[in-house]
């Protein structure tokens, strides 16, 4: 049993103001895991109060770009000489399969060396002649740290969603504290560690596992000057106000309900098996899962069946089993509440093809949900327009391309989706019609130099490459004579 009984806190392990530890309990079976404390508002003054004082007097964001970089990847290889024991642990405490956790590393990587491209080739300062001839000056312009910034982030996805944050942060001169969901407790304890190598100026990083009441205290910290927050498009607006009210910088990665339209020359042997990885991996507890498959009406039988048969050939059960493609959800309320989604389905009349609301035989005692697919569903139905965080799968048949394009943006939400046709120039044709951050086509894989992030209700700013490290970023400009 792992025990975690300081907190890591402006660069070093130190006890908290309540030594209340919280039980962490496998979702697969209930046993326990370990015991972490968790922080309250006392453990976030003394860990905003550590950044604020190294942001404002500490070294750090006076260091050279160089310098950070070098910093950044030292980081980098640290968390992949340990990233066997990320992904297991991870998969202990989340029940996502370890398939997922173990690819999931060197996506890590992947992502991380993005990041240093885009700030080993960003303009820190840029001198720009006047574009009125003999001015008499020229401006220079600077792209400073902008303060303290507080990351929350959920459980679905630790590691990614924490250094998707702390990277740009701390590469731009930033100063952090992370505040990390209480069920990835004992995993974040390992960020924390390996942040403890790293030997960073005092007060530069804290990690913080805790609760909501805590997360909304950060959130409206006055010692703070950013918020960066993945989760929930509900708590994402609350967030906002609060930004807003304080006129902070933020920046939200919130829900999706993305849909992965099958044209009518798409190959079902090379689209299905792809939706496998696209729709349902990390037990479909993923904000960029494609789970409204748009269908042409005069296919929509063979697409039903091949996913049919898909959802029915997946093995679900222990998550630390290499074989197993779903695990279990990471409680018993979400269990509950992807339930209640697949009841809803089956009171508003869609047909239910596979699954149901009742727990895989022999795993009853786990947080398990049956991969569910559902037909003849229409995209107003709450199935198709609400994001369920779980293994459920929606089939609506459209008539036309401009019909499935239509149908595509008729949802709140506009994080990601995907099209499948034999012709992949087409294809772009179509992401240009859908209003989502991100798009795919033939199921090509999400890159991290580019963008990450969605329109309407699914965010505002964008993570990865350049444009994820500019939002870290205050610009100044400074005229001075020519």
């Amino acid at each position: 049993m792992i025990v975690r009984d300081k907190l890591y806190i402006g660069g070093t392990w130190s006890a908290p103001s309540s030594p209340e530890q919280l039980d962490i309990l496998s979702p697969h079976d209930q046993s326990l895991v370990g015991r972490s404390v968790q922080a309250l508002p006392a453990d976030v003054d003394r860990a905003v109060a550590a950044a604020r004082a190294a942001f404002d007097e500490g070294p750090w964001p006076r260091t050279t770009p160089e310098h950070r970089q070098e910093v950044v990847a030292r980081l980098n290889a640290l968390r992949e000489a340990r990233a066997e024991e990320i992904a297991a642990l991870i998969t202990l405490e989340r029940g996502n399969p370890h398939w997922f956790n173990a690819a999931g590393q060197g996506g890590l990587t992947r992502q991380a060396l993005g990041y240093l491209k885009a700030a080993r080739e960003f303009g820190w300062e840029e001198t720009l002649e006047s574009s009125v001839p003999d001015a008499g000056f020229r401006s220079v312009v600077r792209r400073e740290a902008i303060g303290v910034v507080a990351a929350v982030i959920p459980w679905n996805s630790p590691f990614s969603s924490a250094l998707a944050k702390l990277i740009p942060a701390l590469l731009a001169g930033n100063t952090v504290v992370l505040k990390a969901s209480p069920e990835n407790s004992l995993s974040i304890g390992l960020l924390g560690d390996i942040f403890a190598e790293l030997d960073l100026p005092e007060g530069v990083v804290s990690i913080l596992p805790a609760g909501r009441e805590t997360s909304a205290y950060l959130v409206a910290h006055p010692g703070t000057d950013k918020v960066a927050f993945t989760g929930s498009t509900r708590a994402g607006r609350s967030i906002a106000a609060v930004a807003g009210e304080q006129l902070k910088r933020v920046g939200l990665e919130l829900g999706g309900k993305s849909a992965a339209i099958l044209l009518p020359d798409a190959d079902l042997e090379r689209a299905v098996p792809s939706l496998k990885f696209s729709s349902l991996a990390n037990n479909g507890e993923a904000c960029i899962a494609q789970t409204r498959i748009l269908a042409p009406r005069e296919r929509y039988e063979e697409v039903v069946a091949a996913l049919k048969e898909l959802l029915e050939g997946l093995k679900v059960g222990d998550p630390s089993d290499p074989d197993t493609f779903v695990g279990p959800l990471v409680r018993a309320d979400q269990q509950e509440r992807v339930r209640s989604y697949i009841r809803l389905g089956v009171e508003e009349g869609a047909r239910l093809v596979t699954g149901g609301p009742e727990s895989p035989e022999g795993l009853e005692r786990g947080n398990y949900v049956k991969p569910t697919l559902f037909a003849d569903v229409d995209n107003s139905m709450r199935i198709a327009q609400e994001e369920i965080f779980g293994p459920v799968l929606v089939v609506i048949p459209y008539d036309g391309e401009d019909d499935a394009v239509r149908i595509a943006n008729d949802s709140e939400y506009g994080l990601s989706g995907g099209v499948w046709t034999a012709d992949a120039a087409h294809g772009l044709e179509i992401a240009r019609r859908v209003r989502t951050g991100t798009f795919t086509v033939n199921g090509a894989p999400i890159g991290f130099d580019g963008p990450f992030g969605g329109y309407r209700a699914s965010g505002t700013g964008r993570e990865y490459g350049a444009v994820g490290l500019a939002g870290y970023v205050e610009h100044k400009t400074v005229t001075i004579p020519a």
